[in-house]
């Protein structure tokens, strides 16, 4: 089973069936990357079931090796990686669900951001 699908991956579900797989936020990034050939950032989502098995019976099994390897793709395609403080990765964390719950989670935005990432990324950027 899957628990982890990038952006740009082809489900083979209908609109409604993916917004209950990986949450609304999830399907309309895969809309606007594969069907509307906007140009959405690489990146991945991480589906309901994994949150649906987690509460069941705790981290599935596998989850860690797939975000790893989802985390691995995202790098390879913008040439930087997450802890790197030569080229800092930094992603941003979204909560997601089927149907919109404002105030569910906050929003985690520059995870990876640290005293070394941050000065590797003012040395990047070639302003501090």
């Amino acid at each position: 089973m899957n628990y982890v699908y990038a952006f740009d991956q082809s489900h083979g579900l209908s609109h409604e069936e993916l917004k209950r797989l990986i949450g609304g936020k999830g399907a309309n990034l895969y809309v606007m990357a594969t069907q509307l050939g906007l140009p959405v950032p690489p990146g991945f989502t991480i589906s309901t079931e994994a949150c649906l098995a987690y509460l069941d019976g705790g981290w599935p099994h596998g989850l860690e090796e797939e975000v790893r390897a989802h985390m691995r793709r995202v790098e390879e395609a913008v040439g930087d990686r997450f802890g790197d403080p030569d080229a800092p990765l930094l992603v941003s964390v979204r909560s997601g669900a089927p149907v919109s719950m404002p105030g569910m989670m906050d929003t985690i935005l520059n995870l990876g951001l640290n005293d070394a990432t941050a000065a590797g990324l003012a040395r990047s950027s070639g302003s501090p």
